[in-house]
């Protein structure tokens, strides 16, 4: 009887944590994805009586849909490795379909690599630092069916490649984090709109921003999230700003001149909430919502979105 109870119990905080995230609306944090690499990512636990991450591997589902209706699905395996009593590694590897009014397309993402150091642990609360980067794993020019090149959008990598750093704060009950990304190159995506003209999907293709050998603008973010936690469950709220600082580079025009994107810089704020369960001390399952709250005006690189949910696995050993 008491299995009978446990399982249908599961059976419902599974069935539970499907259906709120069908339901989450927001922005989250940018595909560019520093917002969850190592010490820049939420619902963070701290205790004084174990290291500062487990050896774990998290399968996670991200769902996005875009303001174009683009459906963004990522499948994604985290994988995090304790490096002596105060450091970790972490490797993201991200595969990705994409389905919209232009295209369909899917690929490898880009691959995430960090690693965090405990820089200073009390009895009370740590501070951790990360550093990292980002590898592209293809040129960032999809093309359409009919060999028009695509929206950055429709792309399964940034096509850059870029350096992170990380800071954050950690007690029982809160979480305060900052961090930095900056795009070394641009890529060699060939959207423009003038390749569109004649095309029956030409209307759709104009609301895109032109994101012609794209190079993203540098990015600040700052988190602060309050926790809530017991055993088994854990849940909390927050807000997550991406601040870019500098605009995105395009290029226009018949010889190709570089110039700077209006409105792609400004900040994005969303608000956060989160809810997990750990069945036991292997096994955890952990959902995340959000809600957009201010967005930037133009974002040539792909990475707004009017709805986004992820649902995922961990798995400690």
């Amino acid at each position: 009887m008491l299995k009978c109870y446990c399982f249908s119990k599961s059976f419902l905080l599974i069935a539970t944590l499907l259906f709120m995230s069908g339901f989450a609306k927001g922005q989250g944090c940018s595909d560019a994805g520093f917002c969850t690499m190592g010490a820049m990512r939420p619902n963070q636990s701290y205790s004084s009586k174990s290291s500062i991450k487990l050896r774990s591997v998290e399968f996670l589902q991200y769902v996005g849909v875009t303001k174009f209706n683009d459906v963004i699905l990522t499948s994604l395996v985290d994988i995090n490795l304790a490096v002596g009593k105060r450091g970790s590694v972490q490797l993201k590897l991200p595969y990705t379909f994409v389905s919209g009014p232009l295209a369909h397309t899917s690929g490898m993402s880009d691959i995430s690599y960090s690693y965090t150091h405990a820089l200073l642990r009390k009895k009370t609360f740590q501070i951790l630092g990360t550093v990292g980067g980002k590898l592209p794993t293809n040129n960032s020019n999809k093309l359409s069916s009919d060999g028009r090149a695509l929206p950055m959008y429709y792309q399964t990598s940034l096509g850059t490649y870029d350096i992170v750093a990380g800071i954050s704060f950690v007690t029982r009950n809160w979480l305060v984090a900052a961090g930095y990304q900056q795009a070394l190159n641009k890529n060699d995506n060939q959207f423009r709109w003038s390749q569109w003209s004649g095309s029956s999907l030409n209307a759709q293709a104009l609301e895109y921003s032109v994101s012609w050998d794209l190079k993203r603008g540098k990015d600040v973010m700052f988190r602060v999230e309050r926790n809530f936690r017991s055993t088994k469950w854990n849940a909390y709220v927050g807000l997550l700003s991406i601040y870019r600082f500098t605009k995105d580079e395009v290029s226009k025009g018949t010889e190709n001149v570089r110039v700077l994107a209006t409105g792609t810089d400004g900040v994005a704020i969303t608000a956060l909430t989160g809810i997990g369960y750990r069945f036991n001390t292997v096994v955890a399952i952990k959902g995340l919502f959000g809600y957009k709250v201010l967005s930037r005006l133009h974002n040539a690189d792909g990475l707004s979105r009017d709805y986004v949910s992820s649902l995922s696995l961990e798995i400690q050993f």
